[in-house]
């Protein structure tokens, strides 16, 4: 979790009412003294603190007070003390089921133009008390992208503590409503952007490593463009972020466009933008889908800058690729184009070695399994096996082409052997392939995919 300093909270607490709580300022000392893996003592510090918070006692501003001390005290706890603190919100703070069975049961003995009152009383009765609580947040400062840092963290904690799930679920729909693609902000990032918001792009990049300041520059030189979506609460926080090479004909060498001693392409004469890096920032928004909006954004915002720009496509990495290739069992590969071909040469059978030392052969084998890899789907699903190729899909892209030793970088050859992949984005067909893909499982391929496969 990237938490935020203290002295935000403090900050924020201090301008919501100056001096704090009135007439509780032994409560305050209590709250923030508790210890770090948060004793049973604790908790029922805690606990009196959160309940409180919920009877809004004072009102909703000192009820968004105490949130605001509650968050400070968790930011000060161990990873034991944040998964005793969470672990009393999903096991006390959930939906009371007697309430809820009396709900039911006012609401089928209300009369007929009593039904929709006793609707939503019980619509407002299934809610779990702890969203109460988490609600107060989106009126602090810092107090949103608090909860997203704390879903980030409920993401690893639920991992060994699956009773905690619950409580990551109802934030999760929470934050899904607060961060609709109709409150966003799409904003494009340039070398005048502030410094603050740079040094985030090169901290959150995911898929290419910005490795300086120069590197950075380079990526946004007037032949590239950089878009992210912003959130009103989160201003100075890209919340995904997608970099543009604009060029002539389809890229296949991720190296050459990083390249910071390569020439410069006047934008008035590319063909093609290519989308080379696509990197969700938040972790904590994991599950909630910007993607698609942010592409097609995206896009017209380049078709209305260069109307001369005839493709839009990606160069992508294929993560999974070589994991598969070298976990897949021989009886597997062998009923895979290539596959045959693949398992004929005697080991070490490394695909990274192809590059220099392997023969035509060697290399029309992997990439013939490669384009098996990126069309096969998870057991029992449509879904694509291929994570980037799912996401890809799902938008309404076609696999268009592989490209050999694309991405020579250690995490290149790692995890992909070298390869990426084009994502053709043709605009008359986006809604077309999507709706195609995510109903019946359809993989649009281009003629040369469907070569590799047979």
């Amino acid at each position: 979790m990237q938490t935020q300093p203290v002295s935000i909270f403090e900050r924020a607490f201090k301008k919501l009412v100056p001096g704090g709580l009135e007439g509780s300022n032994r409560r305050e000392t209590d709250i923030m003294s508790i210890s770090a893996d948060l004793s049973d003592a604790d908790i029922a510090t805690v606990k009196t603190w959160v309940d409180d918070c919920l009877a809004e006692k004072g009102g909703q501003v000192d009820a968004r007070n105490r949130a605001v001390l509650l968050g400070r005290a968790y930011l000060k706890l161990s990873d034991l003390g944040k998964i005793r603190f969470l672990g009393l919100l999903a096991d006390q703070y959930g939906v009371a089921e007697a309430s809820v069975e009396s709900a039911i049961e006012q609401w089928h003995n209300a009369p007929g133009n009593q039904k929709t009152e006793a609707a939503q009383k019980l619509r407002k009765t299934l809610e779990p008390s702890r969203t109460t609580l988490l609600k107060h947040f989106n009126g602090v400062p810092s107090g949103v992208k608090f909860l997203v840092d704390l879903r980030d963290e409920l993401l690893t904690f639920c991992k060994e503590h699956p009773s905690l799930k619950p409580l990551e679920t109802d934030l999760k729909d929470l934050l899904s409503t607060w961060f609709d693609v109709g409150l966003l902000q799409l904003e494009e990032i340039d070398w005048n952007t502030s410094a603050s918001m740079l040094e985030k792009l090169i901290a959150y990049e995911a898929v290419h490593a910005i490795k300086s300041w120069n590197d950075l520059k380079n990526r946004l030189d007037y032949d590239r463009r950089c878009y992210a979506f912003i959130h009103p609460s989160m201003p100075d926080e890209p919340l995904i972020f997608v970099e543009v090479a604009l060029v002539d004909g389809l890229a296949g060498n991720v190296q050459k466009i990083l390249d910071e001693d390569a020439p410069n392409l006047d934008p008035a004469n590319a063909d093609t933008a290519i989308f080379y890096s696509i990197s969700n920032a938040q972790r904590g928004l994991t599950g909630i889908s910007f993607g698609n909006f942010l592409i097609k954004q995206v896009v017209q915002k380049l078709r209305d800058e260069f109307p001369q720009l005839k493709q839009f496509a990606t160069l992508s990495p294929i993560p999974g690729f070589r994991k598969w290739l070298e976990a897949a069992e021989p009886e597997t590969l062998r009923q895979l184009p290539g596959g045959e071909q693949w398992l004929s040469y005697p080991p070490p059978r490394d695909p990274v070695q192809a590059d220099t030392e392997a023969s035509n052969g060697q290399r029309e084998a992997i990439i013939r399994l490669a384009a098996s890899y990126l069309t096969a789907r998870r057991p029992n699903s449509e879904r694509a096996l291929d994570p980037v190729a799912h996401f890809h899909l799902s938008n309404g892209a076609q696999i268009a082409r592989l490209n050999w030793m694309a991405d020579t970088s250690d995490k290149g050859l790692a995890q992909s052997a070298g390869l990426m992949v084009n994502y053709l984005y043709e605009l008359p067909k986006i809604v077309h392939r999507s709706e195609q893909y995510t109903s019946g499982g359809v993989i649009s391929q281009s003629s040369a995919i469907r070569k590799l496969l047979k």
